[in-house]
């Protein structure tokens, strides 16, 4: 008895359309560019995307909107650089927390130079107040976080002694008010032209020295005070 053998039927599996994982950078950074040149209101998806070497309906597979295309922005710069801070403040409860303050000083300052934060900045100064929805993100994600960072570090150094007794949240928004103000300058040198030939580190030294000298306790003050207590 002869058997015979079924011939196999190959299974044909449908193509699948493969999305390259570094599509959605194309797109944001097409988006970064857009913004940058014509602002928020003024940019078009169509513009985004013919920049990008996409479709239109490519972005939609990422990006609703243009309101989500910002807020994937802010997470991908300012948010990032938020996190890397957080990440390299380290846990150690003995550590001095001007030395912290400086740590994030240096990373943060390096943001606040780039090209990414001037344009940022110019869009959250400008066009937020029209996006009441993008500017509660921004508070929330960007402004609240980064100040409770920093009124973290102040907390521990007055905790230590290191520091006066201050309100943390409002001595984070002092250091983030002249850290991001230095910042603008320095994309504005008309206004402070002196500020031409200071080298970046030299600037960021400026800050935290003065900001630092700030918050330290006034002993000499605390000295006199003590001894004309001591007087009959």
């Amino acid at each position: 008895m002869t058997t015979r053998v079924q011939p196999i039927t190959p299974v044909i599996r449908p193509a699948r359309r493969r999305i390259p994982e570094m599509r959605s950078q194309q797109i944001l950074d097409a988006a970064f560019v857009e913004f940058a040149e014509h602002g928020l209101a003024g940019a078009r998806l169509d513009d985004i995307a013919k920049r990008a070497g996409v479709a239109k309906g490519t972005i939609y597979l990422y990006f609703p909107n243009k309101e989500a295309l910002f807020r994937e922005m802010i997470r991908t710069t300012i948010v990032a650089a938020i996190a890397r801070a957080e990440a390299n403040l380290g846990d150690d409860p003995t550590e001095s927390a001007e030395l912290r303050l400086r740590r994030i000083g240096v990373g943060w300052w390096a943001f606040l130079r780039s090209d990414q934060f001037q344009v940022v900045q110019r869009l959250v100064i400008a066009e937020l107040p029209q996006f009441p929805d993008l500017m509660q993100f921004y508070a929330d994600a960007v402004v609240a976080r980064g100040r409770k960072l920093v009124g973290a570090v102040i907390a521990h150094g007055t905790a230590r002694g290191e520091f006066r007794a201050v309100e943390p949240d409002t001595a984070a928004r002092m250091l983030s008010a002249i850290t991001m103000m230095h910042a603008i300058w320095c994309g504005r040198l008309q206004c402070f032209p002196e500020l031409a030939s200071a080298t970046d580190d030299g600037i960021r030294n400026e800050i935290l020295d003065f900001y630092l000298h700030a918050l330290r306790p006034d002993f000499s003050a605390r000295s006199d005070d003590d001894s004309s207590r001591s007087k009959p």
